[in-house]
């Protein structure tokens, strides 16, 4: 799957507080797992999340091999607007 850097950072932005930390929690991983999949890079803590980063408009374009963090994140920021 393709999207857009800026895409992925608004999602991420969009997560209600502590979304990151249930993220990791249901899917059994470390939470800078979930934050490297976001855009941060410090894998002495969090591994790698299988996306390849290239440059372009919008902050370029990610290739996200495993979609599960993105698919609960969506799913998350879903449920948080049903409830509001």
């Amino acid at each position: 799957m393709n999207i857009t850097f800026d895409e992925l950072r608004e999602i991420k932005h969009s997560l209600p507080t502590g979304s990151v930390s249930r993220i990791a929690q249901q899917l059994k991983i470390d939470e800078q797992t979930v934050r490297n999949y976001f855009g941060a890079n410090n894998f002495q803590e969090g591994l790698p999340t299988g996306k390849h980063l290239q440059p372009g408009p919008q902050g370029g374009i990610v290739s996200i091999q495993n979609t599960q963090i993105l698919d609960l994140a969506r799913k998350i920021i879903q449920d948080s607007e049903a409830e509001a």
